[in-house]
């Protein structure tokens, strides 16, 4: 699985207090599966639902919301692009004082894995990618760039107060 570091990679780019304490940010893997293809090879996908903590927060949820809502258009579209799956992201948050709370987020995540033989008959994985999404400005802010991309979250004051 690839996604949850690709995951935690963003978000302590996009963040500064991550960039700071890295091990804020708590990830775990719930109800994982495989499912296989049922084509010949042995071709697979993950299923599992990511869980983000992010704990001793003291910044707007929307601090967060952007850069993952970013992502998700490049690594898990469906999730956004298809209004029966909106609903399935979820969040929590417990107030731990006046400025301080844990935030917790549910995704659920699939990952494709296709599964080959080489020419010398080993096997070799490869995990595919998300396809494209159609509408071309689907992952941008402030001018075209993503918040991991270089924008820090705090060039954005609207969503940081």
């Amino acid at each position: 699985m690839k996604k949850p570091q690709l995951l935690r990679q963003h978000l302590v780019a996009a963040l500064p207090c991550l960039q700071a304490d890295p091990d804020r940010l708590l990830i775990f893997v719930d109800n994982g599966g495989v499912a296989g293809t049922y084509r010949p090879g042995t071709s697979f996908e993950y299923r599992y639902t990511l869980d983000l903590v992010l704990t001793d927060f003291a910044g707007a949820p929307e601090a967060v919301m952007v850069p993952l809502l970013q992502w998700l258009t490049r690594h898990q579209n469906e999730l956004l692009a298809n209004p029966a799956n909106r609903d399935k992201l979820t969040f929590e948050v417990d107030v731990l004082s006046d400025n301080l709370v844990d935030l917790a987020i549910k995704l659920p995540l699939t990952e494709r894995v296709r599964v080959v033989r080489d020419a010398t008959g080993d096997l070799v994985l490869e995990h595919l990618p998300e396809p494209p999404t159609e509408d071309e400005h689907s992952d941008t802010l402030a001018g075209g760039t993503l918040l991991a991309d270089g924008v820090a979250i705090a060039t954005l004051p609207a969503i940081v107060q």
